[in-house]
């Protein structure tokens, strides 16, 4: 009986652990455990399975207001079937791909109710710069590296080479900090 009451408690903190992803509807999930908070909206990808490059758009906030956090591009990774993709360069996604306008012109259209209903709100995300920024005017600086503190924010488009998503699939967005590879963040994105 003790046996049983011990395996029943390991599998309910390992429960509780596994759900630190919340599902916010129309395709953005969240997770505010651990040094780094994401926020994931994958509607585009919901939208767009069969497309060869996929993009995300992802917010980043340091948990501890006064610890400053870097990112770097090199940081953010997405797993998918148990292996671990890194994203294109920004050189190799404009050679081979030819929808960044379009998905982000897509991107604009789509809700946005479920990804403002977070943390998120209360913090800013300034435009200065972007991973992927479209090839226009008024675009961000292209950056490899982000960083947050405080209330500040890091707001980017992923992309990710499509690896053959179908609807109802699980991945996983990483993210690993540059200035302390200790500080992490990771949120699962179910694709609809």
């Amino acid at each position: 009986m003790k046996t049983l009451r011990i395996l029943l408690s390991l599998l309910i903190l390992g429960g509780a652990a596994f759900a630190q992803t919340k599902d916010l509807g129309m395709g953005a999930f969240e997770n505010e455990k651990g040094a780094i908070k994401l926020a994931v909206d994958a509607a585009l990808v919901d939208e767009n399975l069969k497309s060869p490059y996929v993009m995300f758009v992802l917010y980043m906030a340091a948990a501890k207001e006064q610890q400053e956090i870097v990112v770097g591009r090199e940081g953010v990774v997405m797993v998918y079937d148990g292996q671990e993709y890194k994203m294109p360069s920004v050189a190799e996604l404009r050679k081979e791909y030819k929808g960044e306008i379009h998905d982000v012109g897509l991107y604009r259209h789509l809700g946005k109710e479920g990804i403002i209903a977070t943390w998120m709100r209360l913090y800013d995300f300034p435009q200065r710069a972007d991973f992927f920024p479209p090839l226009t005017l008024n675009a961000p600086v292209k950056a490899d590296e982000g960083s947050m503190m405080n209330f500040i924010g890091f707001r980017t488009k992923l992309y990710f080479k499509n690896p053959g998503f179908k609807k109802g699939d699980k991945l996983t967005i990483r993210v690993t900090a540059k200035n302390n590879p200790a500080l992490t963040g990771e949120v699962e994105v179910v694709l609809q």
